[in-house]
């Protein structure tokens, strides 16, 4: 099988996945999990493939009264949303100060990784951010958002098909 012809399966089999796909992911639906990050609820990752969009990363990671999330070096270029709490993060060592309904961008930095962390300074409720950022390995998916077709086949094709059929 060549190359193409993998493309045209991987193509169908997106299809396929996309007529029962989720288009609500409910919270009280999700499983907490704890990870070298924290606290977290995933909405949307890499192999989560029952949902109908792929094209983003989106999770909930609790910070517990007090504490912090672990310290990530990464690029940047998302968005954190604060849905609950108070507290701050440090970015590349400038702290910035959020609270309940807050957008915090993490930039992209072409020149340097971020080294960031986030800080409820809350001693009594916990914090909950909404992280969003692009995942880059399925933003599209082989369709392109409009369908992808061979409408025609190359000449060459159609002759290495028929000596096939000859065989």
């Amino acid at each position: 099988m060549d190359r193409l012809e993998e493309l045209m399966q991987l193509r169908d089999r997106q299809r396929t996945e996309m007529k029962t796909a989720r288009s609500v992911v409910k919270f009280k639906d999700l499983q907490w999990e704890i990870n070298r990050m924290g606290k977290m609820k995933w909405y949307l990752h890499p192999n989560i493939r029952d949902t109908a969009h792929h094209a983003m990363i989106h999770y909930v990671i609790e910070i517990p009264p007090g504490s912090r999330t672990g310290k990530v070096q990464h690029q940047g270029g998302w968005t954190t949303y604060i849905w609950r709490g108070k507290g701050y993060s440090i970015i590349s060592g400038k702290r910035y100060d959020w609270e309940a309904e807050d957008m915090l961008f993490m930039p992209v930095d072409v020149d340097n990784a971020l080294v960031y962390q986030h800080f409820n300074t809350d001693p009594e409720k916990p914090a909950l951010l909404v992280i969003g950022l692009p995942n880059v390995l399925d933003a599209l998916g082989v369709d392109l958002g409009h369908g992808f077709e061979i409408l025609e086949e190359c000449p060459e094709w159609k002759a290495q098909q028929a000596q096939t059929a000859k065989r």
